[in-house]
């Protein structure tokens, strides 16, 4: 049970967000084409990155209790995709929360 302890969490609090997301449609709901496109973008960015990263020998998979021990690729534990995804999706719903903040402003001042 405790092996599932991190991703758990990662896709727990995934989970919120897409709640915030719905409740205020920041993201997906507001746009759920873009949305994808974007996040797709970003995933895809930072596997790269992990990916480049891993074959020049600088980054190499921890040894956690609290992780699952499944391989996407060598040393590219299933974690890490789920903390991309997540740390995209985090900074969308982040990008549509701060972008309602001017809107709401100049609607009061109307």
């Amino acid at each position: 049970m405790i092996a599932l302890a991190y991703l758990g969490a990662l896709l727990a609090s995934t989970g919120c967000m897409a709640l915030l997301d719905h409740r205020f449609r920041l993201v997906f709901w507001s746009d759920a084409r873009r949305a994808t496109v974007v996040l797709s973008i970003g995933v895809t960015v930072f596997l790269l990155w992990d990916l480049a990263a891993i074959g020049a020998g600088f980054y190499h998979r921890g040894q956690s209790p609290a992780m699952t021990g499944i391989l996407l690729a060598p040393e590219l534990p299933l974690e890490e995709l789920v903390f991309i995804i997540f740390l995209c999706y985090l900074t969308l719903v982040l990008h549509g929360l701060l972008g309602r903040r001017p809107r709401r402003r100049a609607e009061e001042r109307m």
